[in-house]
Parts: structure tokens; sequence; C-alpha cells
């Protein structure tokens, strides 16, 4: 047996549009847009009368995606929850950048909430978490070495 790579992670929105958007002004491209519904679906996700509506983005160098899924059916009774850094669970998508300093000022302008300046982790990186639409947290790393 052998892993080969990771495909893509999966996020579920509730707005569509506004995260597809987010991704799009920070960088990311469209790789594909597509519905889903019917006994596979549900099967596979194991929901019944599941029907989703899904947008994969990723860089143009990579074949690892972000797929932002909307589950038109079933609903989520909750709602979005907002999360910490330390939240139990699957917390962040990290993404490494060039120019960390423009990318943070452009997301400001955007009015996306960061968590803190850009920090100087040891001498190998620059980081900062910015939370997008929905609670989705990003970790923007720049090496520095």
């Amino acid at each position: 047996m052998k892993i080969q790579k990771i495909d893509h992670v999966g996020v579920i929105v509730d707005d569509l549009s506004a995260a597809k958007e987010f991704f799009l002004d920070f960088g990311l491209q469209v790789k594909g847009e597509w519905e889903m519904e019917g006994e596979l679906m549900g099967y596979t996700a194991g929901l019944t009368d599941a029907k989703v509506a899904c947008v994969g983005l990723g860089t143009p160098d990579s074949q690892t995606w972000i797929e932002l899924i909307k589950f038109y059916s079933p609903p989520d009774e909750k709602g979005v929850q907002q999360t910490f850094a330390n939240t139990l669970g699957i917390r962040h998508i990290a993404f490494s950048v060039e120019g960390i300093e423009d990318v943070v000022a452009k997301l400001k302008k955007k009015g996306t909430e960061i968590f803190s300046e850009i920090q100087q982790y040891e001498e190998s990186y620059k980081l900062c978490y910015v939370r997008g639409p929905e609670g989705i947290i990003l970790e923007l790393a720049e090496r520095t070495k």
C-alpha cells in the first residue's frame, strides 16, 4: 500500500458564493464546479436525500484542491459555529505564500479578520493566521531561509 498524495480538503459552507469569492480574491483558481445528488451521494456521505453544489479551487501548479461544498439537503440545523485556533478537530488550512506582507494587506483591505500581525518563527518562516467567511481559518507561511 502506498499513499500517493492529498487530493483535496472538503470545506462545508452555507454561502458558497461568498466562500468562492474569498478564495478567488486570495489567488486560487476554479478547477471545477458541479452538483451531486441521489442515492450514491447519500450513501457515500452517510446522509439521506443529500444534494450538494461544489466548487474545487487550487493553485495553478498543484493537483491538490480545496473543495467548497454547499449542502442543499439535508440542511445543517446548527449553522456556522465560530471556532478558535485551539478548538479540537481540523482547524485550519496552511498556504505557502510569497510576499506575505502584500497578501495580508490585501486581505485586510477586503475586511478579512487577521488573528495577529505577521510573526517571525525562528529563522525559517513568517506566519500569520486569518479568518475568512464562515470561520474558515487560513495559516499563511512564507519561508525566509
